[in-house]
């Protein structure tokens, strides 16, 4: 019986493993095809869409691409300016009213909570056309702060960091703060704040990816060639009159997306330490 169970545990985990690599196999799939398809030349792409093994024309992708006046420089460096400003302010904006939301005990709190959530439900494009016409008139147009500033107010970002107060803050570290004499802001700064950097992290990862593809505002707001992004510049590569060059458009892809891999693999090890600070007992 022993050894019968034994082995019947061995194979439940050989399946648990077969199961977990074919996912990740699966996830990683697409990735490895547009970095393929960056490799290989238009008639490559369109006999076959799809290759698991590089081909020869790297160079001469980026040659077009470089051509169809797409800068990759300028691109990451707007694009990181306006991600990384946005994700500074959501995830320390929003951290910010969860604590007010969980540590302060006022009468409109929970008519504030309740509005926040509310705010939610409102889709970002219903107010794209009147906010384009504000900054239309305060002339903020082919400016970085109105795609930056707005991040402040992010309802699902409070929820989620107000939940991870809720389950891992002690009132009481708050109030021996205070009897040590420490402010507010100090309180906030030195001592909230490293405790939720697995949600800060998190969240940091979402807002950076949701604000780095962000398209549809930007090019609303921004008309300036040089103050494109990394997703304006590969929308806008598109063919000539007579063809369009599939792998130049894969490569532009490929570079669109590599610093979202890059932030990922930064900020994924305080999600799996938070993760496991969360399964351990005292």
């Amino acid at each position: 019986m022993r050894h019968d169970r034994k082995i019947t545990q061995v194979m439940f985990k050989v399946i648990i493993y077969v199961v977990c690599i074919f996912l990740a196999l699966l996830s990683i799939l697409p990735f490895w095809i547009m970095f393929m398809n960056a490799t290989r030349g238009t008639f490559e792409i369109q006999q076959n869409a799809i290759s698991l093994l590089p081909s020869k024309y790297l160079f001469s992708n980026l040659q077009v691409l470089l051509g169809k006046s797409f800068n990759p420089l300028k691109g990451f460096f707007n694009s990181m300016i306006i991600s990384t400003g946005a994700t500074v302010c959501t995830v320390y904006f929003s951290s910010l009213t969860a604590y007010a939301l969980v540590v302060y005990d006022w009468r409109l709190r929970q008519p504030f909570f309740t509005f926040i959530m509310a705010v939610m439900m409102i889709p970002a494009q219903v107010t794209s056309i009147g906010f384009y016409q504000f900054m239309y008139s305060i002339h903020m147009t082919n400016n970085f702060l109105p795609l930056i500033l707005p991040a402040i107010a992010a309802p699902a970002t409070v929820f989620f960091m107000r939940q991870y107060l809720l389950s891992s803050l002690s009132i009481d570290i708050v109030n021996s703060a205070r009897i040590d004499g420490a402010g507010e802001f100090h309180i906030f700064n030195r001592i909230i704040l490293p405790i939720m950097k697995p949600a800060i992290a998190t969240q940091a990862i979402f807002s950076f990816v949701a604000s780095w593809n962000n398209l549809f505002m930007p090019l609303i707001l921004l008309t300036d060639n040089d103050k494109y992004t990394m997703p304006i510049m590969v929308s806008l590569l598109r063919g000539d009159i007579y063809k369009t060059e599939f792998g130049s458009v894969y490569l532009g892809l490929s570079l669109t997306v590599l610093p979202l891999f890059v932030i990922y693999f930064l900020l994924s090890k305080y999600i799996i330490a938070g993760v496991a600070l969360g399964s351990m007992k005292e």
